[in-house]
């Protein structure tokens, strides 16, 4: 089993991609009908046109008009305190904070910002979690 890529159909590539590299996330890979991608530890974070990527995936569906949908990525780090630190360096960004930091009542430390086309993520810490030497999860105990 595996999870490589990640896309999101993106209505301003331009912006969506000064965001993320403006975060420091490294840049791999440029295409030229629109698509590149970010390295994210074991996991590629791909931007694509909105729509191509429902020509290709969601053929006959509308597109969602700019509304959460439903969907939530997470970028969970090593410690309660970098919640914090991550949440200011995406909002300084230009996220849009959707709930600022708090400690979760099972002991672990969460926060939620929406990206410039209100994707949301969470940015969170969990004690359970074990990162490999490339930031990505090794294993939750």
């Amino acid at each position: 089993m595996r999870l490589t890529f990640v896309t999101l159909g993106c209505r301003d590539i331009a912006k969506m991609r000064a965001f993320y590299a403006g975060l420091g996330w490294t840049a791999s890979g440029d295409a030229p009908d629109g698509f590149m991608a970010f390295q994210t530890g074991g996991v590629m974070l791909a931007l694509y046109p909105l729509d191509s990527l429902a020509a290709e995936a969601a053929p006959n569906v509308d597109a969602p008009a700019g509304g959460w949908n439903g969907v939530t990525l997470a970028s969970n780090v090593t410690s309660a305190s970098e919640v914090d630190t991550v949440f200011a360096a995406w909002v300084a960004r230009g996220a849009t904070p959707v709930t600022e930091p708090f400690d979760l009542e099972w002991g672990g430390r969460t926060a939620y910002v929406a990206d410039p086309e209100g994707n949301r993520w969470e940015i969170a810490w969990n004690s359970a979690i074990v990162f490999d030497e490339r930031g990505g999860v090794l294993r939750w105990e």
